[in-house]
């Protein structure tokens, strides 16, 4: 169903004769192009139900420091490794070492994660050496600052221990420690052995780079480890950041692929994301050190809450397992087997029953009900590396025996050619330049329709083109996903890359949504994915797109319906990858005039400059701008803007049902 710029004569007669009938206000001579949608039964085609959603990877703080809404980095004093002594950072200490001293220990009571901090005072309350005014501790900043939000609550859990009577005071303060935002005091004897603590503090002051201070003015020495910091307003309580669900959510995603990406391979094995190190209490999870982006993370953001999300969101989980491959290493055949039982594993976990040895996992975690998993991805971009098609097979052989229904992605490029292993869908990465990402808007049209299908898990624009997120990119990325709609026969799923990016540590460029301990924006890359959020389920009508001038639009028509008012629209979008206006012509055929509305609405992306990015300063310079259609029909003129994406919707009387391919008054142009 795609369009075919290159073939105008021939398609340039069907349009004038369409137009002829039709009685046009003008042809394809007086116009720049002409566009016309095809909306009889015989021309129409239901997308996939989950077309469009999002891949989430830990990368960027994407997780650790973003939608995960733990305050506290490296909670538990484990980043610096099972060492003794080792690094705390981020944690550091309030007084000097005439006063305190600080290290790591193996005293822990939790076995996976040993390490706990110790901390003697050498000052008093009293005497020759007095603690200064307020007391002594160390503090944490968090993820380059805490937000702290006055009126809102904040709930501290930490274990301690102690030889003597503890008088800690627990605040939080600006980022050097001046003025107090919320206090409290955990005073307790007979801690001899480990306690857990929990406290509530509610913020007088607002701060977006506040600290965490644990100070106490006592002498003697405690212990501290696994210490965490909660608002208590997350999404449901489910520990996601709200402002960031609220974004990712407005999407409309119908699946979220997860955890990676290359976060899922490592580049050692020793350092992969290994889901069973994720679940079960997070006191107990020993956190990883994520070797391919460089930075810690506690895996509070572990399996269970993945597909807490996905359940969250309504979209489909697509969990992505690691096979025995990382970057440096692959498993030998001989030894995979231990790897694929962890994936067997997994799958458990999510859909077994809660008397299962890994349902009852899930279940103790707060899930009964299994979740709902329907598809895994066994590697990451691990086609070419040693052993991954021998390997793959053993995975494919044991999960289709086990869960016949899951449907197996490879990572394997199944565009071009058939592949020469079993599979439901296949992987598809893009990351190139605009005028690349452009271009491929037809990459599917040569696809065999015969065999498994195209998962687009990670599309972008990338380079200079791209900067930190571009009008342009978005524009060339529009033009693309519009040819995945037309294909969407075989192209099954599409996902943009990365979805996240911590201002404070950009790893990849450029993200859909970028964000810091207070505040976030959407890139033009996340608005375009709005024009395309109700396509999921939708009805693709087939769309013919003639122009006089270079070969920059690109076009799809669709009908869909809008959940929120329960109306049957009628919805076009238009690319115009060029830098000179379009007068574009609409010509609906197959369709009763009388089933539209007389008036819809216009949604346009667009800029004064084709480089615009937005940004804190200005998060909206590039964003959607909807104004009202006056006049609506089965003819209409409308005036594209340079560089743009345009959404025109309206209003169906009716449901499609009602569209009839044997009006006498209509006639097909296709």
């Amino acid at each position: 169903m795609g369009t075919s710029c290159d073939q105008r004569s021939p398609v340039l007669g069907v349009l004038i004769l369409c137009c002829v009938l039709f009685r046009c206000s003008a042809t394809l001579w007086e116009t720049n192009a002409l566009l016309v949608v095809n909306a009889s039964h015989t021309s129409t085609r239901k997308m996939p139900e989950s077309l469009f959603g999002i891949f989430f990877e830990e990368i960027n703080h994407a997780g650790a420091g973003g939608l995960w809404a733990e305050l506290v980095s490296n909670r538990g004093f484990e980043s610096g490794g099972q060492h003794s002594p080792s690094i705390i950072d981020p944690w550091s200490i309030v007084g000097d070492d005439s006063l305190l001293r600080v290290s790591t220990d193996f005293s822990s009571c939790f076995k996976r994660n040993p390490i706990a901090l110790r901390m003697e005072v050498l000052c008093d309350n009293d005497g020759a050496n007095v603690c200064p005014v307020g007391g002594v501790g160390i503090y944490n900043p968090g993820y380059w600052g805490m937000n702290i939000e006055q009126g809102k609550t904040y709930n501290l859990v930490l274990y301690i221990r102690s030889l003597g009577p503890i008088n800690v005071s627990v605040s939080l303060t600006d980022s050097i420690g001046m003025q107090t935002l919320a206090n409290t005091n955990i005073i307790a004897s007979g801690v001899l052995n480990w306690t857990k603590m929990e406290v509530k503090l509610e913020a007088n002051g607002s701060n977006r780079n506040s600290r965490l201070q644990l100070k106490t003015n006592k002498k003697g020495v405690m212990w501290f480890d696994q210490v965490s910091l909660m608002p208590t307003d997350t999404f449901k309580g489910h520990g996601f950041r709200n402002d960031l669900y609220k974004m990712v959510a407005a999407m409309k995603p119908g699946f979220i692929r997860f955890p990676g990406g290359c976060f899922v391979e490592g580049e050692y094995l020793r350092n992969a994301f290994r889901w069973k190190e994720t679940v079960g209490p997070w006191e107990e999870r020993p956190g990883h050190f994520g070797d391919v982006w460089f930075y810690w993370t506690d895996d509070g953001l572990g399996h269970f809450e993945f597909f807490q999300l996905a359940e969250d969101l309504g979209a489909s989980p697509i969990w992505v397992f690691n096979n025995g491959i990382s970057h440096q290493e692959s498993v030998d055949p001989s030894n995979i087997m231990p790897f694929v039982q962890e994936a067997l594993d997994g799958i458990e976990f999510a859909r077994g029953d809660p008397n299962s040895t890994w349902g009852s996992v899930r279940a103790a975690m707060g899930h009964p009900e299994p979740f709902t998993l329907k598809y895994v991805a066994i590697g990451n971009e691990d086609c070419w590396k040693p052993h991954y098609r021998e390997n793959y097979l053993k995975f494919y052989a044991a999960i289709r025996k086990a869960y016949p229904d899951i449907k197996m992605i490879s990572n394997c490029d199944g565009s071009n050619a058939q592949l020469d292993h079993p599979a439901d869908m296949y992987d598809f990465h893009i990351y190139q330049n605009a005028n690349t990402v452009f271009s491929m808007a037809n990459t599917f049209d040569r696809t065999s329709r015969v065999g498994p299908k195209a998962f687009v898990s990670e599309y972008a624009v990338t380079g200079d083109d791209a900067g930190r997120g571009s009008l342009l990119a978005a524009l060339a990325e529009a033009a693309f996903l519009i040819g995945l709609e037309k294909n969407s026969d075989i192209v099954e799923m599409a996902s943009y890359a990365p979805l996240f990016v911590n201002t404070n540590d950009r790893r990849w460029n450029p993200d859909a949504i970028v964000f810091d301990s207070s505040q976030a924006y959407g890139t033009p890359s996340y608005w375009m994915q709005h024009f395309f959020s109700d396509s999921n389920g939708a009805t693709l009508l087939k769309s013919t797109l003639q122009a006089n001038s270079s070969n920059s639009l690109e076009a799809s028509a669709i009908l869909f319906q809008n959940p929120m008012d329960k109306g049957n629209y009628m919805r076009i979008k238009v690319v115009n990858f060029g830098s000179s206006p379009v007068d574009l012509k609409i010509v609906i055929d197959g369709f009763d005039r009388k089933l539209l509305d007389s008036s819809g609405s216009k949604t346009v992306l667009s800029s004064t400059n084709v480089k615009d990015e937005n940004s804190f300063a200005n998060p909206e310079k590039v964003s959607p701008v909807k104004s009202l259609v006056e006049k609506t029909g089965t003819n209409m003129d409308l005036v594209l803007l340079p560089h743009s994406l345009t959404c025109f919707d309206v209003l169906m009387k009716s449901d499609i049902t009602q569209i009839t391919a044997d009006d006498d008054s209509h006639v097909s142009s296709m």
